[in-house]
């Protein structure tokens, strides 16, 4: 092989490392740069049988090394992937939960409120006595809805939040895949 990839000294031998390429180079251009290459090799020597041999090793190692290189950008595009789809994943589950404490939120409301009507439905029946304990449930029935109700309102900004930063994850995920192309 030291016949075939015969350089002077007067020509140094330059050799790319893949962070060299392009990051959008395609596989036709790898192509043509491997076809460059074997036409290279097989301008330096005979058209002999030991040439061809040589020729179809030469090219064999270029396959395998273009798989070898493919295969390690792969890996790392699907990891990249993995990392973007481990956040959404954790964006959805997050979701989920701020859903299902906005649902018993609710319903604790429900019950509030019936309570708070059953309560001045009585009112009207009992004594004065029974008018101010009434009264004071009442108002801390009041006070839980307003804290209810601004939870409420907290909990719907932090969805408002949650699903702009899943807009922004699709539109992160959407680059890296142009990006990646």
């Amino acid at each position: 092989m030291s016949s075939l990839l015969s350089h002077s000294k007067d020509q140094p031998r330059i050799r790319k490392s893949p962070s060299d390429s392009s990051p959008t180079s395609s596989p036709a251009t790898a192509k043509s740069l491997r076809h460059e290459r074997l036409s290279r090799l097989n301008s330096s020597g005979s058209s002999d049988v030991s040439n061809d041999t040589s020729t179809n090793h030469a090219e064999s190692y270029f396959l395998r090394r273009e798989n070898r290189l493919s295969a390690r950008k792969r890996a790392e595009e699907e990891s990249a992937n993995n990392d973007y789809k481990k956040m959404y994943e954790k964006a959805l589950a997050t979701n989920q939960r701020l859903k299902s404490r906005l649902e018993t939120s609710k319903q604790e409301l429900s019950m509030i409120q019936d309570q708070l009507q059953r309560a001045q439905g009585r009112a009207g029946d009992c004594g004065s006595n029974m008018l101010e304990t009434e009264k004071k449930e009442s108002h801390t029935l009041q006070q839980t809805i307003a804290d209810m109700e601004e939870q409420l309102k907290i909990k719907a900004e932090l969805k408002m939040e949650n699903q702009r930063l899943k807009d922004e994850n699709g539109a992160l995920i959407r680059v890296i895949t142009k990006l990646s192309k």
